[in-house]
């Protein structure tokens, strides 16, 4: 059986390699041979995610046509990526995409440090804020005083306090979305409801769409669950989803859900426009996939005129049938990761399976913190504290935009209108080993192939919003001391970095 998972026709692929950027050679210094040239820009696709690894290649006549270059160039260059494990054949079944099998390649997430080992490090693992108070004090306040009705009752509800799920449903309602309470169930966080989903739609082995890249630890999610991960490559910058790549994977991979974030995507920041989220839906329908929406920063725009009004309408306001698109939010990104109260959006007879299954999982979500963010939603503090949270995150990225600037003007990014998130193109250095850098000059950040499949975006990090001012300003610093280690190749000890105040 073929190991390829979607394919690269001749012409996108002669796109794309016409897009990169050309290199000019130093003074005295020849030009690479032609098949070394082709050999370079497809491992360097490979590498930055936008050919996905396990993507079957166009045969060597039909790619030399559309390259306009010979057949013996294309072959060569082909052997070329196989000797360094970028490439894999078989006769019969084609060439695709691969990395090499001895690249040690982080699966996992960056798993937050506890407040209490930080030390002296600045950490930019995690996309998440602190608390917006006071309103997480008086939210916890509100839940205590309706508690004592279900504390006389045994406590668990598998589908969610039934007050909690009218008000979501209601909250969609008056996004333009007709939704009743049977059609929302409250999970334990949105990992707890993708977690879920996967283990209803998807069983072992079942292919899943994946934006490449894509949130590091739903990637390590569907990998235990058992899932063969079918990588689209998002489009450059912060274009974000290329809408016949899509269709294209879709329609020949088939696989059984797809995995997207349309509103500030994570890592990118990308926000998907009308008319991708409708051509998205009319994809996954014709294709027979179940579309999975994440919509967990969808509150957090943080640009001048774009607000709640301006924003486009939600994945699931496309499907009209409410057969295709399951969706999935949360409390964590918006008000506060410490809070695990997350939901889902869907059929109810989708929703009525969901609870049947938990049974065999957590049970429920607790009672008391689903109070909390019913008082908030009930009361107008969710909106209040959503404004404070939109306030902190906007003026730590623009301090982080500026600091980065300032100490690493070879680093490429676009400055995304919302979500908590940078991706950073790292100026040609590895991602990997910037990351093993910073934590030896007191700056945790996580590197670009934590977000991909299978070790594409080597030349990334990801710089959340996490810290302004003055640590931002220091985290910049450090960063630039980091790069100038992975520069030099350097490996000694390193003067220890100052505990830092703000």
């Amino acid at each position: 059986m073929a190991q390829w998972t979607s394919a690269v026709g001749a012409a996108q692929l002669a796109r794309l390699l016409n897009s990169q950027q050309d290199r000019p050679a130093g003074p005295g210094t020849r030009r690479p041979p032609a098949y070394r040239v082709l050999a370079d820009g497809i491992r360097l696709l490979v590498l930055e995610g936008r050919v996905p690894v396990a993507a079957r290649l166009p045969a060597e006549r039909e790619l030399a046509l559309s390259l306009s270059v010979s057949r013996t160039t294309v072959a060569a260059a082909y052997e070329a990526l196989r000797a360094e494990g970028f490439l894999e054949s078989r006769r019969g079944a084609g060439s695709w995409t691969a990395v090499p099998a001895g690249n040690p390649l982080p699966a996992r997430g960056l798993e937050p440090l506890p407040p209490e080992a930080l030390g002296s490090m600045i950490d930019l693992g995690c996309a998440a804020l602190p608390a917006p108070e006071p309103w997480l004090t008086r939210a916890v306040q509100g839940a205590l005083e309706e508690l004592p009705p279900y504390a006389h009752t045994h406590g668990d509800y598998p589908a969610g306090l039934p007050a909690l799920r009218a008000m979501i449903a209601e909250r969609y309602t008056a996004r333009g979305i007709p939704t009743m309470p049977e059609q929302i169930m409250v999970t334990t966080g949105a990992m707890g409801a993708i977690d879920a989903i996967c283990h209803l739609f998807a069983g072992r082995g079942e292919r899943v769409a994946v934006e490449s890249p894509s949130y590091a630890n739903i990637l390590q999610l569907m990998r235990e669950a058992g899932a063969r991960l079918v990588p689209v490559a998002m489009a450059e910058g912060l274009s974000g989803w290329d809408m016949d790549r899509w269709r294209q994977v879709l329609r020949e991979a088939a696989p059984r859900i797809a995995y997207v974030v349309a509103d500030f995507h994570n890592p990118t920041g990308a926000l998907a426009d009308e008319d991708q989220r409708r051509r998205l839906v009319d994809a996954a329908r014709s294709a027979g996939t179940v579309l999975v929406a994440d919509e967990t920063m969808s509150e957090l725009w943080l640009d001048d005129g774009l607000d709640g009004a301006a924003m486009p309408r939600p994945v699931c306001g496309f499907d009209l049938a409410g057969s295709t698109v399951i969706t999935v939010g949360s409390a964590s990104k918006a008000f506060w990761a410490g809070l695990r109260i997350g939901w889902v959006r869907a059929a109810p007879d989708v929703i009525r399976s969901l609870v049947a299954a938990r049974a065999y999982a957590d049970l429920g979500t607790p009672v008391l913190e689903q109070l909390a963010v019913n008082w908030l939603f009930s009361t107008g503090g969710w909106e209040q504290a959503v404004q404070l949270r939109r306030a902190q995150a906007r003026e730590n990225r623009d301090a982080l935009v500026t600091a980065v600037r300032r100490e690493l003007p070879g680093w490429e990014f676009e400055v995304p209108q919302g979500g908590l998130t940078l991706w950073v193109r790292a100026g040609g250095l590895s991602g990997s080993r910037l990351a093993e850098a910073g934590e030896r000059v007191g700056v945790r950040v996580p590197s670009g192939p934590r977000f991909g499949v299978d070790g594409a975006f080597e030349g990334y990090v990801r710089l959340p919003f996490t810290v302004g001012g003055a640590v931002a300003e220091e985290a910049a610093v450090r960063l630039a001391a980091a790069a100038r280690l992975v520069e030099t190749g350097a490996t000694g000890a390193v003067e220890a970095p100052r505990t830092f105040v703000a």
